[in-house]
């Protein structure tokens, strides 16, 4: 029989799930975590230049809108076993701000579809200004490109990632994108199964020291 403490804390880690909705994009550009002065974060989410090289400034204009500073192709999602997952994302969270989300870590469970049951940390390093409440825009490669199409023809010279929204439609399709990103793109279709925008429950976690030596940044 569960003791009285045992009880709260299962009602106090239900309470703290909330509902959400997840969406999927690649679009190359700079995130917006990654301009200094977004939050009280230890640094600026990192960027890189078209050749791949991480850039120290935190001020440089984005590729999607005449400057250099790209999204790094590390940051695409990766397996940790077959029942969890690493990555990034573009939020927008019910009643919060960029303040307070930017550089924030989120454990999403997914709920339905061939994901249904499998969890996902994910990193809030960019703002999805054309999201609703508790959206969580993945960050995958080939996942499509969104309202922004200038940024990958920008870093790669040319993109050939499926639908602007949506992307790539087979695990094939992803040998049509820049090496660097191929497998982030197949993880849609391995780890996740092919999932098409999966329901979510999802609640603020500590970030594993794995995503924040990549992204640069932690709160």
């Amino acid at each position: 029989m569960l003791t009285k403490a045992a009880l709260l804390s299962l009602i106090a880690a239900a309470a703290a799930q909330t509902t959400g909705v997840t969406t999927r994009y690649w679009d190359c550009c700079k995130p917006s975590c990654a301009w200094s002065g977004k939050a009280s974060v230890s640094a600026p989410v990192l960027t890189c230049d078209a050749g791949g090289n991480t850039l120290t400034d935190p001020d440089v204009k984005s590729g999607c809108d005449g400057g250099t500073a790209f999204t790094c192709t590390n940051m695409s999602p990766f397996a940790v076993d077959d029942t969890l997952a690493y990555g990034f994302a573009a939020v927008n969270i019910a009643g919060s701000n960029e303040a307070a989300w930017c550089c924030a870590c989120y454990e999403l469970t997914f709920t339905d579809g061939p994901v249904a049951g499998k969890k996902m940390v994910v990193q809030a390093t960019n703002t999805g200004g054309d999201l609703g409440g508790n959206h969580f825009d993945l960050l995958i490669p080939g996942g499509g490109v969104g309202i922004f199409t200038q940024g990958c023809p920008a870093q790669f010279g040319s993109w050939n990632g499926g639908a602007q929204y949506g992307g790539v439609s087979s695990a094939e399709e992803c040998s049509n994108l820049p090496a660097a990103v191929q497998d982030g793109c197949r993880f849609r279709f391995d780890w996740m199964g092919g999932a098409d925008n999966p329901g979510i429950t999802f609640q603020e976690v500590s970030c594993p020291a794995e995503i924040t030596s990549i992204s640069g940044c932690s709160r």
